[in-house]
């Protein structure tokens, strides 16, 4: 019965006000209000999230004092402005009521670098920036592909790869940086390849000749300062490795595999005798100098094959015998990852949630600890496929007795409605990436009086790399 009184109290309220909203957004323009009224009015604003992503609903929030007019509602409306913009310069976009000096007041056409004030009572807020990063989608080889290197063995260099992607909103001539992963932590991007442009309708293509063996974790970083922040991709995880030399071929039952699995290394020979010797040679990925780990010898009609092989992490391997050796093949070993939070779990808007969960390995190559890789909570992209960063987490290193490796990644979402997201562990030189099952999150709307000021650290992006 309440919610039906206040309904019936605002719309009568929200009437009252219309031919003022009305006029205000149809003018577009407010003419200089101070910020502070002759009353000692003055008012607050919060704008969040921080940052947004193109097409993400803003959430305009805040009080007015007690000098703010007599009435219980007061009419409150949000203008915006583009970045360097002054405050005359702005533009009415969205209005709403204040209750008991709350207001909350959502924008839902955000697309680029914005400013941003409230206006109430003669009286307006301080200037908001806003920062928008823009949807940027990357396709290439499905993932998962062995690709291989221009340095190869005994054939003409492979056709480039080409990678294809479209940024939203169309930013036609923004940079288009093409990257790859390679930090131990996970949190390293290097430029790979010529800076390109975005072209017509925001699309874009970029070709790449792999040279490094290993794995391969691509994206791309749009750059634009004018329009939106610096804005990656997706990420691709491929496995780049040499192509065949066809007189002792080698292969993997299964490429790549998850930590604690195995795999069995096999192949053919055409150049050497039944029953020869042949050495399976093996060195982990960031190391140097290959090691001997198995011995078997050539079968009647030319196969080999290594059975039961577990690789503790990401591992090169090579078959040697005779006169002749293999190419070298990358086996990817991924990191296991699971995650405490229940499918369908509800949230009131800007109530803290926290994602937790374990990883495995915790250590690399008998003696690396993970402890501060990155772990990235990841929300599906608005009215497309894909996945982008909300925030970015760290491995936490066991605290004994506990020998698990951890992580715990506290997160306030905006936007009532539900939302799918996911954890993931990003790739790194010595393990591949993992990540779970998508999974939804209702968030409920909250009073405008519950809402507290945004916290910097609620939302943080990966490192924007060399570029």
């Amino acid at each position: 019965m309440r919610a039906i009184k206040l309904a019936a109290a605002f719309t009568a309220a929200a009437a009252s006000f219309a031919p003022v909203c009305a006029t205000a957004l149809a003018h577009g323009r407010h003419s200089h209000p101070q910020t502070t009224g002759a009353g000692g009015c003055q008012i607050t604003l919060e704008v969040a999230p921080h940052p947004a992503y193109a097409g993400e609903t803003v959430s305009a929030y805040g009080h007015l004092s007690q000098g703010c007019g007599s009435e219980e509602k007061q009419l409150v409306t949000l203008y915006r402005g583009d970045a360097g913009a002054r405050p005359s310069e702005f533009t009415a976009v969205a209005t709403g009521a204040s209750e008991k000096g709350a207001f909350l007041i959502k924008y839902g056409a955000i697309t680029t670098n914005s400013l941003f004030y409230v206006s109430a009572d003669g009286v307006r807020s301080s200037v908001k920036q806003l920062k928008v990063i823009a949807i940027v989608k990357l396709e290439g080889p499905p993932e998962g592909s062995v690709l291989f290197t221009a340095q190869h063995v005994g054939r003409r260099p492979p056709v480039p790869v080409s990678f294809t992607g479209e940024v939203s909103p169309e930013d036609t001539g923004a940079q288009v940086v093409l990257q790859r992963q390679n930090a131990y932590k996970g949190n390293g991007w290097h430029r790979i390849g010529a800076v390109m442009t975005v072209g017509e309708h925001g699309k874009f293509t970029i070709a790449h000749d792999f040279v490094v063996p290993g794995a391969a974790n691509i994206r791309v970083v749009v750059r634009d300062s004018g329009h939106n922040l610096s804005s990656p991709s997706n990420v691709l995880d491929y496995e780049i490795t040499q192509a065949q030399n066809p007189n002792l071929k080698i292969e993997s039952t299964a490429d790549p595999i998850s930590f604690g699995q195995s795999t069995s290394i096999h192949g053919t020979v055409t150049s050497l005798a039944t029953n020869t010797p042949l050495q399976l040679m093996a060195r982990e990925a960031h190391t140097h100098g290959f090691n001997k780990v198995g011995e078997t010898k050539v079968q009647p009609g030319g196969a080999y094959s290594f059975a039961s092989v577990y690789p503790s992490s990401s591992t090169f391997y090579k078959v040697v015998g005779g006169d002749e050796s293999s190419a070298v093949l990358y086996e990817g070993v991924k990191y296991v990852l699971s995650f405490n939070l229940l499918p369908g779990t509800t949230v009131q808007e800007d109530q803290p949630l926290t994602f937790s969960g374990t990883v495995k390995p915790g250590i690399i190559a008998g003696h690396e600890s993970i402890a501060g890789h990155d772990v990235y909570l990841e929300r599906q992209n608005p009215n497309t496929a894909g996945f982008h960063v909300l925030e970015v987490g760290h491995v936490i290193a066991p605290v004994p007795p506990s020998t698990e490796y951890t992580y715990s990644i506290e997160h306030r979402f905006f936007g009532a409605g539900t939302q799918v997201v996911r954890i993931k562990i990003p790739g790194d030189p010595q393990n591949g990436s993992s990540v779970s099952e998508p999974f939804t999150i209702q968030v409920n709307s909250a009073p405008a009086s519950s809402l507290t000021p945004v916290s910097p650290g609620n939302s943080s992006q990966p490192s924007e790399g060399q570029v």
